[in-house]
């Protein structure tokens, strides 16, 4: 799912973007960042993709000495702020911080006020994670995932399932894990990952299809239990949590990348300083460890990784 919906154009470019850095030398020694730079997160802070943003905006402005501000702007399984994004000046000051949702996003949305491909340059991928199965610990904490199963089977369109909203990763997860397990789970789309995993601990949600990211500190701290990590491995930062293949389901592999856009029209310094800065950001040991406790890994985008 990883490379398709990003797109092998895409991938290619972000990649070609951040291995030019390496001859851009002092070209590339301008000014930017001269003042604070904007982060559209186009999801309600709590997600995944906020999960990754205020660490990475603590040591951006850490290395830089400028602020990078998020700016969490939800709604509509994320389009709503990739418009807000597609309309900023492209002056080096708004990038965008979308996921796997927005290669999504037009077939599920056919009147977008914005086109990713026209609107947006790709700059690279700052994460990566596996999709979790996670429940409600008080009403099936004590359900290891073939009794969960069980239950699901015994109880048709009785329980359900909360999602960052529909077409987003979280919605096609659930849609997938019906479809192999032939089950029926009703569905039931949030404005982000956040309100949907405050429903789920409040117990107003059975279950979701989370990205590691947004779910693992509710896991170790006992709000919310894993059952299944998506997948053919289990995941370092939760090893005792079964792997999707150990479970019966060898082709339920669905992860979660984020990314990093810039308005199109950003001038070219600008792309490769926010490049050169980010990749700084999210490979210093603070933001590693963020990395790390989410079961999240960043990115190879060399060329032999495309």
């Amino acid at each position: 799912m990883q490379e398709s919906l990003w797109g092998r154009r895409d991938l290619l470019r972000a990649a070609a973007a951040a291995v030019a850095l390496c001859g851009a030398g002092a070209r590339a020694q301008g000014a930017w960042p001269s003042k604070p730079v904007t982060l559209i997160v186009p999801f309600p802070a709590g997600g995944g993709t906020d999960a990754f943003a205020r660490p990475l905006s603590a040591q951006f402005t850490k290395l830089t000495g400028k602020s990078l501000v998020v700016d969490n702007r939800g709604g509509a399984g994320g389009t709503l702020g990739a418009g807000v994004a597609a309309r900023a000046p492209a002056d080096g000051y708004t990038l965008f911080m979308g996921a796997v949702h927005h290669t999504i996003a037009p077939s599920m949305y056919p009147r977008l006020d914005y086109d990713l491909e026209r609107d947006f340059l790709p700059l690279m991928l700052v994460a990566n994670v596996p999709q979790v199965l996670v429940v409600n610990t008080r009403k099936h904490g004590q359900l290891d995932f073939k009794a969960f199963l069980a239950a699901i089977r015994s109880m048709p369109g009785k329980l359900n399932y909360g999602s960052a909203g529909s077409g987003t990763s979280h919605h096609l997860a659930g849609e997938l894990f019906k479809q192999q397990t032939k089950t029926f789970i009703t569905h039931i789309p949030y404005r982000g990952a956040g309100p949907a995993l405050n429903d789920l601990i409040a117990g107003n949600v059975d279950m979701m299809f989370d990205g590691l990211g947004s779910s693992a500190a509710h896991i170790k701290g006992g709000r919310i239990k894993a059952l299944m990590v998506s997948g053919t491995q289990r995941s370092a930062a939760f090893p005792d949590v079964p792997c999707a293949a150990e479970l019966g389901l060898p082709d339920y592999t669905v992860t979660t990348w984020y990314g990093i856009w810039a308005p199109r029209g950003t001038p070219a310094v600008a792309q490769e300083r926010a490049i050169e800065e980010i990749r700084k950001a999210v490979l210093a040991d603070d933001a590693k460890a963020v990395w790390a406790a989410q079961g999240a890994d960043f990115p190879n985008l060399t060329p032999g990784a495309v």
